[in-house]
């Protein structure tokens, strides 16, 4: 990166590090002495990005002298497209940031290398989901440096007009309210039903608070058009119907501001995030923002939420810096920096990310309850594949078992070419 900005001072806590480094823990790729990390706009304000990756830069290299490591800094924009490219040039980072979607498709082609080894002591304080989402046949390929949450989010204002005098918290809850606010004239809950909308933050976690999954058979069949899929496409079918859903869900594209949530059109939202709220506070006023917990459904309590993390090209000329620097990144004085940095949480139980926010701890005890999606290597061309059909059901053209059976005949057959 070099970018000339002042030294940051970066904590180090390096105990694992340092035996990492004196073991020599990577095989493969004696040591070029040169790094480089691509990484993304992960911090929102670029300047805030590029200036804390600048010290981690610094920080990192002032701990392994004689490396030079360059952290590049790339656009979200085209992002596989770049990656498979350099991967398949040969020509790619030492270390990329990869999020548990990522992991199927690359580790499959032989792209990534494990980083077990350089998760090393470490490996015991992390969520279990969060190391489950970057695992592949029993190893992890993404070392967790960050986690998102997401929750519910309300309108203090609507529901007391409408007199709800308890956020609904359950399937059942939004069921009841809902007449009442529709009687106050505002919509119930708030859905992205455009295409342009990821499915983990519209429909699959209303699917897996039903007990549902995507996936079947190790990810060789599609699984939403179980009894729990059908369940949970009715219960939002219904609801749009009733005019609970706002029928500017079908234009919705998971965002805020200018979407009914936003407008204080629809009294709450269940997937989300830190920032949400803090657009809802400026845009509706503090009192009259409440951040919940995960929607509970009739399968359970639930709510979309990942890890991102580090991965090792498998290319790399070094891999023993490459781990190295993972194990710089995993520790808690830089999960905490990347929290703080970020926005984030920690994907570690032993750490916990002071955040000064007011929803903080509402989100961090929906983390309990993060479900960080179903990785597939056909995952995102699923996506487009179900969210017309679930357009068809919210619409009346087709009822919620034919929507989801047609969805599941198409992805059946996309998945066994994938075989």
């Amino acid at each position: 990166m070099k970018t000339g900005f002042k030294r940051a001072t970066v904590p180090l806590a390096l105990l694992a590090l340092t035996m990492l480094t004196a073991a020599g823990c990577g095989d493969g790729g004696s040591g070029s002495g040169k790094l480089t990390v691509w990484m993304y706009p992960v911090i929102m304000d670029p300047k805030a990005n590029a200036a804390y990756w600048d010290g981690i830069e610094k920080g990192f290299e002032a701990k392994e002298k004689g490396v030079d490591l360059s952290i590049e800094l790339l656009p979200w924009e085209n992002r596989d497209q770049k990656l498979a490219t350099a991967f398949g040039s040969g020509k790619g980072p030492d270390v990329v940031l990869l999020g548990p979607d990522q992991i199927p498709q690359y580790q499959a082609t032989g792209a990534l290398r494990p980083v077990d080894r350089a998760i090393g002591e470490a490996r015991s304080a992390f969520r279990p989901t969060a190391l489950e989402a970057m695992s592949r046949d029993g190893k992890v390929y993404a070392a967790p440096i960050y986690h998102t949450v997401t929750s519910t989010l309300y309108n203090r204002k609507l529901l007391e007009k409408a007199g709800v005098t308890e956020p609904p918290a359950t399937w059942d809850a939004v069921r009841a309210a809902a007449p009442r606010l529709k009687q106050a004239g505002a919509s119930t809950l708030d859905y992205s039903a455009s295409n342009e909308a990821s499915l983990n933050m519209s429909f699959y976690p209303l699917l897996w608070q039903a007990g549902g999954r995507v996936f079947a058979d190790g990810g060789r069949k599609a699984a939403f058009n179980s009894p729990e899929g059908v369940e949970a496409l009715t219960f939002l079918v219904d609801l749009y119907k009733s005019g609970a859903v706002p029928r500017s869900a079908m234009n919705n594209a998971n965002l805020f501001t200018d979407q009914a949530l936003g407008r204080q059109q629809v009294a709450m939202g269940y997937t989300n995030t830190p920032a949400d709220a803090v657009l809802a506070e400026k845009a509706w006023g503090k009192g009259n923002v409440i951040v919940g917990p995960a929607l509970t459904g009739p399968g359970g309590q639930v709510c979309f939420g990942m890890p991102g993390g580090l991965g090792i090209n498998a290319r790399s000329a070094d891999v023993q810096g490459a781990e190295r620097f993972i194990a710089y990144m995993v520790q808690p004085a830089q999960i905490e920096s990347m929290g703080r940095a970020g926005g984030f949480f920690s994907p570690r139980t032993d750490v916990t990310v002071p955040h000064g926010g007011a929803h903080a701890k509402e989100y961090e005890e929906a983390l309990d309850h993060t479900h960080p999606g179903e990785p597939n290597p056909a995952a995102r061309q699923l996506m487009a594949l179900l969210s017309p059909e679930i357009q068809a059901a919210l619409t009346g053209k087709k009822s919620p078992e034919e929507a989801l059976a047609a969805a599941a005949a198409a992805a059946d057959e996309l998945l066994a070419r994938q075989r």
